[in-house]
């Protein structure tokens, strides 16, 4: 738990305006829609061996460089269009993670064309509502059987960069889980 000088306590992102912002408004609050879902796990799978802040910082790259997260306009990105974001310091400038954004677009406009939506099946996985906060980050794991099983859909629906502990994350920040630690000025909310 953070404690800030005005008394709020957060149990991350406090100290940078940004980040509080994040914090409060956005983390564990449900997000819907196919692009907004998939801005998210383009988002988490960029993050990977980085710390969170830093995306938070790109994120407005992100948007400007994948077309606002349309998952049309991302899908038909061909090689040009990767060496185009390979030069885009806005964003995280990893050919994989790159790549993975657009197979990942590409995937979600496939479902589409099966009759579904990955806010269908992103959602399908929501676990029960938890009762009580958490009491610390130690109560908090990094996976669970729900986020296993979303990873095993989403790797089967063609997604890739969708691991457990990654979905999971996406999970909590799209508010299928809320993992406020108890006395957090956002679980106190809830």
């Amino acid at each position: 738990m953070i404690t800030e000088t005005n008394d709020l306590i957060r149990c991350f992102g406090a100290g940078d305006p940004l980040y509080e912002r994040y914090h409060d408004e956005e983390w564990g609050v449900p997000v819907h829609g196919d692009s907004a879902l998939l801005e998210r796990i383009v988002l988490e799978g960029a993050q990977s061996g980085l710390a969170w802040i830093t995306i938070l910082r790109k994120r407005e790259g992100y948007r400007e460089a994948f077309a606002g997260f349309d998952p049309a306009a991302m899908a038909a990105f061909g090689d040009a269009d990767v060496e185009r974001l390979m030069a885009d310091p806005g964003i995280v400038r990893n050919r994989r993670k790159i790549e993975s954004a657009i197979v990942n677009a590409r995937a979600t406009v496939a479902l589409r064309e099966e009759g579904t939506s990955l806010d269908e099946l992103f959602w399908s996985f929501a676990p029960e509502a938890r009762t009580s906060a958490p009491a610390s980050w130690e109560d908090v794991p990094a996976s669970t059987p729900e986020s296993v099983a979303l990873a095993k859909a989403l790797k089967q629906a063609g997604f890739v960069f969708v691991g457990p502990t990654t979905m999971y994350a996406a999970m909590q920040a799209c508010g299928l889980v809320d993992d406020h630690i108890a006395g957090c000025v956002a679980a106190a909310q809830g």
